[in-house]
């Protein structure tokens, strides 16, 4: 996949696990054991989201690049 949405990765203490959020995408997010499995789900939500706001006539944000506060 080639997702030009922002994604950001961080690790959760709590958890014990990669947490991969998208800002622009309402509620986009995803995680895994490792950085790179955290990469890898992230770009597969990111097409599910994609895809169910397509489906609901939702619409749908144009990737912005880096945002300013991140």
């Amino acid at each position: 996949m080639n997702s030009k949405y922002e994604i950001i990765l961080y690790w959760n203490q709590a958890d014990q696990i990669f947490i991969a959020e998208v800002p622009e995408l309402a509620g986009c997010m995803a995680d895994g054991q490792t950085y790179q499995e955290a990469l890898r789900h992230a770009e597969i939500i990111i097409q599910e989201w994609l895809e169910t706001a397509h489906e609901l006539g939702r619409p749908i944000p144009q990737p912005r690049g880096k945002l300013m506060y991140a």
